[in-house]
């Protein structure tokens, strides 16, 4: 388990293993840190490593979000010819 804090923004992420998943004392940890920065105002976010391969997942998210950036150029092209034509 790895924990950072950010005074500056209120923010505290935690990153979990896939062992820390299932530790009981991970778990207990975790709701003493819940209880500590919810008294401090801090905001926490917990990070699960996933079970798939990271660099093939982000590359299909990259295509992905390459596809619709290219598919929405399109339809904004479309729209603004439409807007010219009447």
């Amino acid at each position: 388990m790895e924990i950072n804090k950010y005074e500056a923004v209120g923010l505290v992420d935690v990153w979990l293993s896939r062992e820390d998943q299932t530790s009981q004392e991970v778990q207990d940890r975790l709701r003493e840190l819940y209880c500590r920065c919810k008294e401090e105002k801090y905001t926490v976010a917990v990070f699960y490593s996933g079970q798939q391969d990271l660099a093939e997942e982000t590359s299909a998210l990259l295509r992905y979000n390459r596809r619709r950036f290219a598919e929405r150029a399109v339809q904004r092209e479309k729209t603004r010819k439409r807007q010219v034509y009447r």
